[in-house]
């Protein structure tokens, strides 16, 4: 498989699909910028062998064409000041205007492409239909766009001589940029971006390449969200941590009283005790009689919290039981915060669980830490860099996690 560090771009145009779905503010300002900062190690190095950059990514999801909060307009002062060279803006992604500032780019020169998302080709979904379109209606809408998409794709891998994708958080779409464009290249002129090599990589040293014990610490409120996973991670791990909302689900599958906790009916103990997995599940629990920061507050048993009131967070006991397990692991993937760490006052448990992670990491565990909640749990803690990796990828690693092939991971590795 061809590799970024062993391509020269000199003179070259390369088409790069990065994911530039950044917050921004009421006034279009980046409240975010992370997502740019990670690819601009791949952006750097082909302008710095004299490549021209031809960058596409998509903006939030724009459901009816073009409109201008979802422009990408909207970020190209900051991507000039970040790669420290004048980023020029087309705002199409295809078409007559597109192709001819791609043909005036020089070696070392940036062109952003306007929202690919503006297309309704991108995702090769049909828009526009009647909320009552009958079964033949939408089977000729479907048929239409997939028709379109094809010429879509196919007028995108036309702009340049050479394909990379560093878009990890859009790997499991479809999509006509981070998946089908590979189609349209040979394999020594399509390639990761480093931020896609690390991504894909981190999860291979999980799911396929674990030193034991292995160690999943999966939180959250709803077990249906992740059954899945659960259900492969039940055939690979060690120890399974169960954390968040998910742990009323186990406990009152167990027979516990969980008072007002959020619950839904589980049949996984029994497929962890086939497996021989360690089921570890919280034994205290810090209870609230209101969903607030500011609600009456106490700890009990995880399986005997009174009615009227709530479990936020684990207790101090599921604490050092958890980071106990944590620390004799030398595998650890960590998906959702053990509480509503989004209150102050119920963080506790989270940062119990990231301290641990980063204490076995120091003493030489692979640590990768996944999924928003669990990436914005390390940044409120400053942990982010004692971990080993924190992905990027949020509904792309839980299909990785899953077991699920991903479109845009495969497109390039064949």
């Amino acid at each position: 498989m061809q590799t970024l560090d062993n391509y020269n771009f000199a003179g070259k145009k390369a088409f790069v699909r990065v994911d530039f779905n950044v917050p921004l503010d009421e006034n279009f300002n980046i409240t975010d910028d992370t997502r740019m900062v990670k690819a601009l190690p791949t952006l750097k190095k082909i302008l710095a062998d004299g490549g021209s950059l031809i960058i596409g990514s998509h903006l939030g999801r724009p459901k009816k064409g073009p409109e201008d909060k979802f422009s990408l307009r909207h970020i190209v002062a900051h991507l000039s000041e970040l790669l420290g060279t004048e980023v020029k803006f087309v705002d199409e992604c295809v078409g007559d205007k597109v192709k001819a500032a791609v043909a005036a780019l020089k070696p070392g020169e940036v062109l952003l492409l306007e929202n690919l998302r503006f297309h309704a080709e991108e995702e090769g979904k049909p828009r526009g239909l009647a909320e009552d379109a009958s079964d033949e209606e939408k089977a000729a809408a479907k048929k239409a766009i997939k028709a379109s998409q094809k010429e879509f794709t196919k007028e995108l891998a036309d702009l340049a001589d050479v394909y990379v994708n560093d878009a990890f958080g859009t790997a499991h779409r479809t999509h006509a940029s981070t998946a089908l464009m590979a189609e349209y290249f040979s394999p020594e002129n399509k390639m990761f971006g480093y931020l896609m090599g690390k991504e894909v990589a981190a999860v291979d040293k999980v799911m396929k390449e674990m030193v034991r014990p292995f160690t999943a610490i999966m939180g959250g409120s709803k077990v249906s969200s992740k059954i899945d996973i659960i259900e492969n991670l039940l055939t690979k791990v060690d120890n399974l941590i169960i954390a968040g909302g998910m742990t009323y689900t186990f406990t009152k599958a167990l027979g516990g009283k969980i008072g007002n906790s959020i619950c839904e009916d589980d049949k996984l103990v029994n497929k962890a005790k086939a497996n021989h997995v360690n089921l570890v599940l919280a034994v205290d629990a810090k209870i609230a009689d209101d969903f607030s920061n500011d609600a009456n507050t106490d700890f009990c048993d995880v399986d005997k919290i009174p009615d009227g009131w709530e479990g936020m967070d684990i207790g101090p006991k599921s604490e050092a039981l958890f980071a106990d397990v944590i620390k004799k692991s030398k595998t650890i993937l960590w998906n959702g915060p053990t509480g509503v760490f989004e209150f102050d006052n119920f963080t506790s448990g989270s940062r119990a669980v990231a301290e641990a992670i980063v204490e076995a990491t120091k003493n030489g565990a692979f640590s990768l830490v996944g999924g928003g909640d669990s990436v914005a749990c390390v940044n409120k803690f400053g942990l982010a860099d004692k971990v080993s990796y924190v992905s990027t990828g949020g509904g792309a690693l839980l299909e990785a996690i899953e077991g699920k092939t991903l479109p845009g991971i495969a497109a390039i590795q064949g």
